[in-house]
């Protein structure tokens, strides 16, 4: 990765007026560099607009810092207009790895995917879906009833897995969480937490009758048969935060809101 220098950067927003707004100031008063000469993006909007940025960039190496100009923000700082270049330098950096999702469809045909949250799977229709769960080549569920599971980073762990009642994993554990989703058999199976190494299929019983969408982020593929999962060490995403909230400090602060 290049030097944390920061003398070009380039600034990405989403539609809502708040953000273009941010956007014009910033621009006006630190120019605009394109992403592909620049040493940082700078993302304003909220966790989605994060997302989407690290997935468009996801092979150049290039630091993302987030300001909050959206509703969630857990990804993002603070927005301020002021000392960019001074926050930025003393930005702390975290380094995540995404998932891959490989899909087999109902026509036999193979997907791919990558996710930097979740890769989720769903039921399509009013029917529970019943799921086939190994780790690593070995069954370790048979049949879940579900209306669905997902595997999620540590960075994603806040996100939907949460919702699910999933555990939230520190950014630097080295592992995976693996949740049910409104799971019916067997009842009490609230998952597990798995290796980064680990390597999840899943294979759909009664595909035809209890369709099943597999959805890595933001792709979706439908009708899904089998699905495997895996992180892809190869991919390094850079996140920047300011100093004592850094990524690691709000998973640590979200375990003890209540």
């Amino acid at each position: 990765m290049k030097p944390m220098s920061f003398d070009k950067i380039a600034f990405v927003a989403t539609e809502m007026p708040e953000s273009q707004a941010a956007l014009a100031r910033l621009t006006a008063q630190y120019g605009a560099a394109s992403p592909d000469e620049a040493d940082v993006i700078v993302a304003l909007g909220g966790d989605g607009l994060m997302l989407q940025t690290l997935h468009e960039h996801l092979n150049k190496r290039i630091p993302i810092y987030g300001m909050n100009r959206g509703s969630v923000g857990f990804l993002m700082n603070e927005y301020r207009d002021d000392n960019l270049k001074e926050r930025l330098a003393a930005a702390e950096r975290a380094t995540i790895h995404p998932l891959r999702m490989r899909a087999t469809l109902a026509d036999g045909s193979r997907q791919e995917a990558l996710a930097i949250n979740e890769v989720s799977l769903l039921r399509e229709t009013y029917q529970a879906a019943k799921i086939r769960i190994s780790i690593d080549g070995k069954t370790r569920m048979e049949e879940l009833i579900c209306d669905g599971v997902l595997v999620a980073t540590p960075a994603g762990s806040t996100a939907y897995n949460l919702s699910a009642q999933g555990p939230i994993v520190p950014i630097d554990a080295a592992l995976l969480a693996l949740t049910p989703i409104s799971a019916f058999r067997p009842r009490r199976w609230r998952g597990a937490l798995l290796s980064h190494r680990a390597k999840v299929r899943f294979d759909i019983l009664e595909s035809e009758k209890r369709p099943v969408s597999a959805v890595a982020d933001h792709t979706e593929f439908r009708r899904v048969r089998d699905v495997e999962v895996e992180e892809d060490s190869s991919i390094d995403l850079f996140m920047l935060f300011d100093p004592d909230h850094g990524l690691e400090e709000r998973i640590i602060t979200e375990q003890f809101l209540y």
